[in-house]
């Protein structure tokens, strides 16, 4: 089985879902010596399955795949009426489908999935999976990490039976990895909340959120990571399959900043403060995936027009630091400035 330790590079690809993590930037990474990551959510097992087996010609070095767990029902069904109502006001002749109560993104038959493929690394995102898919995933020979925010969450992740923790700091960007969609996510640093995991958990420890920089890493990993975990840093990347809208975003001076926001997915979320999260940020319900499913009919139309504005522009707080170029030099320069840092 697969171990942290494993890494000639201990930095992950973060798994970006909605089209950013691509096989190509997973195989680049893995490559080069780091992890490169499968984003699993929003995809059909079909498409999640043809990915796999093409990132398993094009190399022999592990990869991980990310599963989202299945959500709650949805609770406030007239909060979500309200809103697409809203959202098909401003855009006329759009169609926003049916809201439904429940989404599991396809869990069981992912599940299933990476178990039948020998994925040898399997992260999970929004929960913990059931102590019957740990056993058949680690018969399967897959190493688990279970993303967590809070000390009860990596507690729970522990017991759980999981292999490795990413701990996922507030200054991440995208989802924030709560278990529940209502809570309001702690704020504690990433260092603080590494250091405070490290203290009451015995499990290898990823660390991820902000992370861009080499003198970044070499102080979480001498606070007690394993590796670190980088989603933003490789958004400007060639084998990225962000659009070009948001990979100019990160660049663009008319993006100043940051917003942990709702007004995509329901869910707090990192991104580029732009006009559709000042337009609607205060009036999303707290209502996930079911936000996300409204929003995604405006997204792809921002994206069909190049439109940054309408898009979610995710992102850490270190957007401005992405280097564009192959994923393999700017893993490589990332590990240099990291050994440069800790000689220095």
């Amino acid at each position: 089985m697969f171990t942290l330790n494993d890494l000639e590079i201990p930095i992950i690809a973060a798994p970006m879902a909605g089209g950013a993590s691509t096989p190509n930037l997973a195989v680049a990474v893995s490559d080069a010596g780091g992890l490169g990551s499968l984003a699993g959510g929003y995809k059909t097992p079909q498409v999640l399955a043809e990915q796999i087996i093409d990132v398993r010609k094009r190399t022999d070095r592990a990869f991980g795949v990310n599963l989202f767990l299945p959500q709650a029902p949805l609770i406030d069904r007239a909060a979500v009426e309200a809103y697409r109502n809203l959202l098909a006001l401003e855009n006329p002749g759009a169609s926003f489908g049916e809201i439904h109560e429940s989404d599991d993104d396809w869990f069981a038959e992912k599940v299933a999935l990476v178990i039948a493929h020998h994925v040898p690394v399997v992260s999970f995102t929004f929960g913990l999976p059931s102590d019957d898919a740990v056993k058949r995933m680690h018969a399967a020979g897959s190493f688990l990490i279970a993303t967590v925010t809070s000390v009860s969450e990596a507690l729970q992740a522990e017991d759980r039976g999981v292999d490795a923790l990413c701990v996922q700091g507030p200054e991440s960007g995208g989802h924030r990895a709560t278990f529940t969609t209502s809570g309001e996510p702690g704020t504690l640093a990433l260092g603080e909340l590494l250091i405070a995991i490290r203290a009451v958990v015995t499990l290898p420890l990823v660390a991820a959120g902000g992370i861009h920089s080499g003198g970044q890493i070499a102080s979480l990993l001498a606070a007690g990571a394993a590796a670190v975990q980088l989603g933003t840093a490789f958004l400007r990347t060639e084998e990225c399959g962000a659009t070009p809208a948001h990979q100019d975003a990160l660049v663009d001076p008319r993006f100043t900043e940051t917003v942990v926001t709702r007004a995509f997915s329901g869910r707090p979320a990192r991104g580029l403060r732009n006009a559709f999260i000042t337009a609607h940020d205060a009036r999303a319900p707290h209502e996930y995936p079911q936000v996300h499913h409204l929003t995604k009919v405006v997204r792809a139309d921002a994206a069909r027009r190049g439109d940054p504005d309408g898009l979610a522009l995710w992102a850490g707080t270190g957007f401005r630091e992405a280097r564009s170029g192959p994923a393999p030099m700017v893993l490589g320069t990332l590990w240099n400035d990291t050994q440069f840092a800790v000689v220095s």
